[in-house]
């Protein structure tokens, strides 16, 4: 492929990413609504309220009657319910929780002027957001972030430091000086997360831990491929349906209930809970993060493991061992094999082939001075020396004439 097919090729490519890219995140803004949403109902008229609600908007809402406004307040607390409404002296009165979700508080509130008529309902917020941020603009903002800054650092990881177990201890220190400054800057800085500060922490260093470690796991498995599934995997599917920013029962389904199960998802619950509700809900979040760090462990070990094996393969080659030769002889055998032994034609500057020299050749002996060689088959046996050479084999590297050759020169 020529660098034009290849321009054209990338360009293609980068286009079909962009156009995913809107998909993703586009596509889940622009169809908030209402879809099997938690709702508390109490009071005298708590069965004509979930009629007319399911005439009005059939699909939209999962209704629960609870006995009393106590109940129903203890439902919002226990995050079983999104809001409530309770019936009884008077007209309707809602109660709602932005800090379990500023969009769904405001469809709420707003819904709560078409039960009464004129006068609106009164609206309660019983678990409110942080002061600094009550739409929850900011804190669904700090989640994008969290995941760049997560695949950023397993790419790095992965592409900088060469042992999976290296990996693993930076993928630690990522995830403890991540949490702790990530926290320091969105609570001490800009105040939009209230809580405990180590707790806090804690949850901003598991989510990246877990980001990075699903870059980091696939890597070390399947190699550069692994980057590119882990990296779009957290960017078009777990970010936009993270539900940040919304809940999850406001995204389409099932894509709302599957954003839960990915480590953004997960990361936006665990922080409400933390943040809002006391710990309350944070059981299946927390449980969502520390599989996928758990996994990502299991993967490291696996890339260790792998790299160890190579690692012996690789010794066994330099040191001969597993291959059925000794190399250590290999030296002394291939130099016996060059090891020519001279004859008695030497003397008179005629060179002499040995078996060990060549396969089927004629050794010379004798004089060559009458035109007439002297050949000793040699072919049965490649290190077969001839008869005078044998004998004379010292007097000849020695420069003294064989027997065989003083005495065709006498005849001479």
């Amino acid at each position: 492929m020529n660098s034009t097919k290849r321009a054209l090729a990338i360009g293609l490519g980068a286009a079909l990413l962009q156009a995913l890219m809107l998909i993703a995140f586009a596509w889940p803004a622009a169809n908030i609504a209402p879809r099997d949403l938690p709702l508390a109902v109490a009071g005298p008229q708590a069965g004509a309220v979930e009629t007319r609600l399911h005439q009005t908007a059939p699909g939209a809402f999962e209704i629960t009657t609870v006995a009393d406004e106590a109940a129903a307040r203890a439902a919002i607390a226990d995050r079983e319910v999104y809001g409530a409404i309770v019936t009884g002296a008077g007209a309707p009165r809602m109660l709602v929780a932005s800090g379990a979700s500023p969009a769904v508080a405001q469809q709420l509130a707003a819904m709560a002027q078409t039960l009464s008529g004129v006068p609106p309902a009164a609206v309660e917020d019983v678990v409110a957001a942080d002061s600094d941020d009550p739409r929850g603009t900011a804190f669904g903002a700090m989640v994008l972030p969290l995941v760049m800054s997560g695949i950023a650092a397993g790419v790095l990881l992965s592409l900088v430091i060469p042992t999976a177990a290296a990996r693993g201890a930076g993928l630690l220190s990522f995830g403890v000086a991540g949490g702790l400054l990530s926290t320091a800057i969105i609570q001490g800085w800009m105040s939009v997360v209230p809580g405990p500060y180590l707790l806090l922490s804690a949850v901003a260093g598991l989510v990246s831990a877990a980001v990075a470690g699903a870059v980091v796991g696939l890597a070390a498995v399947v190699g550069r491929a692994g980057i590119g599934i882990a990296a779009l995997t957290m960017l078009l599917v777990g970010n936009p349906f993270s539900a940040a920013t919304s809940a999850p029962e406001l995204l389409p389904q099932p894509w709302g209930a599957i954003g839960q199960y990915l480590p953004p998802g997960a990361a936006a619950s665990l922080l409400r809970s933390v943040a809002f509700f006391d710990g309350t809900g944070a059981a299946k979040p927390l449980a969502v993060l520390g599989v996928w760090v758990a996994v990502a462990a299991v993967l490291l070990i696996v890339g260790v493991l792998r790299e160890r094996a190579a690692g012996q393969d690789r010794a066994a080659v330099l040191t001969g061992t597993g291959t059925g030769q000794d190399w250590a002889s290999a030296p002394a055998c291939a130099e016996s094999d060059r090891t020519s032994v001279p004859t008695g034609a030497e003397s008179d500057g005629a060179p002499t082939l040995t078996g060990a020299e060549s396969d089927g050749a004629r050794i010379l002996t004798g004089a060559e001075s009458d035109g007439t060689p002297i050949l000793t088959s040699a072919e049965s046996d490649r290190t077969a020396v001839p008869m005078d050479a044998r004998s004379n084999r010292k007097s000849a590297s020695a420069g003294d004439t064989p027997t065989g050759l003083r005495s065709v020169r006498a005849t001479r």
